[in-house]
């Protein structure tokens, strides 16, 4: 078994005590003791030494602890800070979660041979096969780095344990880097992302690179009838006699991981040969020539088949396609292949600056055409950023099936605008219907706009009356005007709501539109950041106390933010919450960025012992000046912790950009 220990030997102290040396040992010795031992012992001790295992320690033990009623959370959040550091606030509530978030973090580490500190420390015994098998049975994202060959050569064994059991495993796929498909050693990855595509379970794609080629190779007959024209002629091109010329080079043998063991994470032997991969040294960098890049040919080169008539390559279909950097030769490329991209679910779009009309109007025409020629329609977009806001409705009219809408706007205020008459200019693109109804259930925006058009953010709420979540960000309206109009929207047009969050947004004058819109909704997150709520009000404290009172009412309300609102010394009256005989619900409550400081926090801390929250309460203390009375403020976390989960994160008062920040 690996020893990935999460701490190393070094950190060891020298005045340790007899039971963290009894740890130790039973560390070393797990493999000798087998997991009987480590059950008969009693159950605090056993918690006790959860954070001293290693990583497939942990994995082993897990389900036999289960059955006995222990949790091994403490020994993966223990992980996770040796791993991010003392000050990372791990908010995660399960075992799973969080033995999850350590293998994603790890996995490609190990696997492409980066390090860190931690692996630093662990190095001799984290990259071992019982590690990466343990992993790899978890993870469900895979990021491919095509450029760093001890990965990838892992993954093209000739006998393929790891990337047999990934495809069973993998949900998503990361490429983060370009792909020259007339390079040889390209093959490695498409051959990589077949094997995950099309033969596994893969059905996410994250296209993080401007590489339109790729693109249309990633979309090729998977669930897509597009052929682009450029990918068409380099298929054609590498097949036929090159086919045979790249398969024979490719099997020539060479040892690729040389200290690959074969026992699994449980110390059972799986069947493996010494592993075989193309000679990725015999690769010429600026060699390019004919070689196949067609799945079928690749299956074939890499797992040659006994009987030249091998069985038809499965192909996978992409439900969720995510474009980062997406440019407008990937959106060209994009565009022609959505008229018939029938298994396409959700779709996002992010450009490092706003993308323009045009291409944000031929993006609405194959939307459009895609939801004309076929039942099964996207359901979720995403698109970032939008030069208009005009263009959320042109969208949705688009894509009449939408259930989920992220948008963000940054209004271009240079440059030809194509808006004045979008009908003539894209005569695909429907004409508005100010009565119809949309269907949206979940609706994001955020603006950057040196003034909003209110009435536009009216109308598009009255038309989306089935909302259940609702994100805006950023409305700035004209000197003079409040967002009162908006605010009552919502009590009329929108009583589906259970997720409200307002961010970055004015609200300081609209204190009797939040308690109307309390009154009567059922709201189970409400998220009111950087509103500047208090700013406007004579009398702070009563403000807050009557918004208490108003969130009190709301008998399903179970997480509240008001992270960002100069609340400081007026925080505890936020404990009023859980006073009384009808105390709230409420579970998670996020007071970050607030200014708080050590002496509020322990009146906070004294007012809450008394008035204990019904259920455990998760509390964000992040980006709060503790470390200006370091003693007090311990105190109060001291007093905190047996009824709370608290959230924290280092804070330098000294960063003078840190105070400002809080204070915004």
């Amino acid at each position: 078994m690996g020893d990935t220990g999460c701490k190393s030997e070094q950190e060891i102290p020298k005045n340790q005590s007899l039971k963290e040396i009894c740890f130790l040992s039973v560390k070393k010795h797990f493999a000798a003791l087998r997991i009987g031992a480590v059950l008969d012992l009693p159950a605090p001790l056993i918690q006790d030494l959860l954070p001293h295992l290693t990583i497939c320690q942990l994995d082993e033990l897990q389900p036999a602890l289960n059955q006995r009623g222990i949790s091994t959370l403490s020994g993966w959040v223990g992980v996770l800070q040796d791993i991010c550091g003392p000050n990372y606030a791990v908010d995660l509530h399960t075992e799973e979660a969080a033995k999850h978030e350590v293998m994603r973090i790890l996995f490609p580490l190990v696997l492409y041979g980066f390090k860190n500190k931690y692996i630093n420390r662990n190095l001799n015994n984290l990259n071992t096969p019982s590690f990466l098998w343990a992993a790899a049975k978890c993870i469900k994202h895979f990021l491919l780095l095509s450029s760093v060959p001890k990965g990838v050569c892992i993954l093209t064994a000739e006998q393929q344990p790891l990337l047999n059991l990934l495809e069973k495993q993998i949900q998503s796929i990361s490429i983060s880097q370009s792909v020259d498909l007339s390079k040889q050693k390209t093959q490695i990855a498409l051959y990589i992302l077949h094997r995950l595509i099309d033969h596994g379970l893969a059905t996410k794609l994250v296209v993080d690179v401007q590489c339109p080629i790729m693109l249309a190779w990633l979309l090729h007959e998977r669930g897509c009838q597009y052929v682009d024209p450029s990918l068409n002629n380099l298929m054609h091109s590498s097949r036929g006699n090159c086919i045979t010329q790249a398969a024979s080079a490719s099997l020539q043998e060479a040892s690729c991981f040389a200290g690959l063991e074969t026992r699994a994470s449980h110390g059972q032997d799986y069947d493996v040969s010494p592993c075989k991969c193309l000679k990725l040294n015999s690769f010429e960098e600026e060699a390019s020539g004919k070689f196949p890049v067609d799945p079928e040919s690749l299956c074939r080169t890499f797992t040659p088949r006994k009987s030249p008539l091998a069985v038809a390559c499965p192909r996978g279909q992409i439900d969720c396609l995510e474009i980062r950097q997406c440019g407008s030769d990937s959106l060209k490329v994009l565009n022609g292949a959505l008229p018939t991209f029938f298994c396409l679910r959700s779709l996002t779009l992010q450009s490092i600056s706003a993308f323009s009309d045009l291409d944000v109007l031929s993006l609405a025409r194959a939307l459009k055409r895609l939801s004309d020629g076929s039942c099964n329609r996207i359901t979720d977009l995403s698109i970032s950023v939008l030069p208009n806001s005009r263009f959320v409705e042109i969208l949705l009219d688009s894509s009449p099936n939408l259930t989920s809408l992220h948008v963000e706007i940054h209004t271009v205020m240079w440059g030809p605008c194509f808006l004045l008459d979008p009908m003539s200019a894209e005569p695909d693109v429907p004409k508005l219907q100010t009565k119809a109804e949309f269907p949206l259930e979940k609706l994001t925006i955020k603006i950057a706009e040196l003034q909003t058009d209110v009435h536009f953010m009216i109308c598009l709420l009255r038309r989306s009356p089935y909302l259940t979540f609702l994100h805006v960000a950023g409305m700035r309206l004209p000197t003079g005007f409040s967002q009162s109009q908006f605010l009552t929207t919502f009590s009329e047009s929108n009583c589906c709501l259970r997720v409200l969050k307002l961010e970055d947004m004015k609200l300081s004058d609209c204190l009797p539109d939040i308690l109307n819109l309390l009154r009567d909704c059922r709201l189970e997150e409400l998220h009111l950041n950087d509103c500047r709520l208090l700013e406007s009000c004579s009398d702070k404290e009563e403000s807050l106390r009557q918004l208490v009172v108003a969130l009190k009412a709301v008998p399903t309300l179970r997480t509240l933010s008001l992270a960002q609102n100069r609340l400081a010394k007026y925080t505890c009256v936020l404990v009023e919450l859980f006073s009384g005989s009808s105390p709230s619900l409420v579970k998670r409550l996020d007071i970050s960025s607030n200014f708080i400081q050590a002496a509020e926090l322990q009146e906070f801390a004294e007012r809450l012992r008394t008035h204990h929250p019904v259920h455990q309460l998760t509390l964000d203390l992040r980006k709060n000046p503790g470390d200006r009375d370091p003693a007090t403020w311990n105190l109060a976390l001291k007093i905190l912790r047996p009824f709370c989960i608290v959230l924290l994160e280092g804070w330098k008062s000294t960063n003078t950009m840190v105070d400002h920040v809080s204070n915004m």
